[in-house]
């Protein structure tokens, strides 16, 4: 499925895709209208389809640039606390707190995440699996192409790396999402710490290397 329409101004096309992020997350798919977006862009309809076929299209370009953002910032933390784990309990702890902090704090992308997730029987079939692809999944690979680093280098024991990569993010992540619905409602940072501790030494409990002697 292709992404953008009709050629027209950079600048246009980016004054609609910020648009469109804002209305998608405030109004949801279904709701979210052409003209509403062409209202909050402060261009003409006609301009927005100049530069995106239709509304699955625009909704699949905005979708796919919030999560390819968020899964960069959260790459990044892995690069940082993971790829040179010296401490891992610590260095585990620091990478749950940030990755929840940058969803929490993802604003608008954030707002965008949760018409999908309230709205996911009606988002089309493609355009849902290519924002899981570029997204959650994406992170969960990442994760998972970690810890089988740490395995490696035996300071895991998780020889089915894909698993032990979704119950760390159940044990340290889910629980905040709940909390807060995927960042629509505040949590104190002290909270994000302490479900990100205990669901570390849980992890640690199941895949951390044993003991030596």
């Amino acid at each position: 499925m292709a992404t953008t329409g009709g050629a027209g101004r950079p600048e246009k096309r980016k004054a609609i895709t910020r648009a469109a992020t804002t209305v998608f997350g405030r109004e949801g798919y279904v709701r979210a209208s052409m003209d509403a977006i062409a209202a909050e862009a402060g261009v003409s309809k006609r301009t927005v389809y100049n530069h995106f076929a239709d509304k699955e299209t625009l909704f699949l370009s905005v979708a796919l640039q919030s999560s390819a953002e968020l899964t960069e910032r959260i790459r990044e933390l892995m690069e940082e606390h993971l790829d040179r784990a010296v401490d891992l309990r610590r260095d585990l702890a620091e990478f749950a707190v940030g990755r929840a902090d940058a969803v929490l704090a993802a604003g608008e992308h954030g707002a965008l995440g949760r018409a999908i997730r309230a709205e996911v029987a009606n988002i089309p079939a493609d355009v849902l699996e290519a924002w899981l692809e570029a997204g959650p999944v994406a992170s969960q690979r990442d994760l998972a192409g970690r810890f089988a680093a740490l395995t490696g280098s035996g300071l895991l024991a998780a020889a089915d790396p894909e698993l032990a990569a979704e119950q760390f993010t159940l044990l340290t992540f889910h629980g905040v999402a709940e909390r807060t619905f995927w960042g629509a409602l505040p949590v104190a940072g002290e909270e994000v710490r302490r479900i990100a501790a205990a669901g570390v030494d849980a992890f640690l409990a199941v895949y951390g290397p044993p003991a030596a002697g």
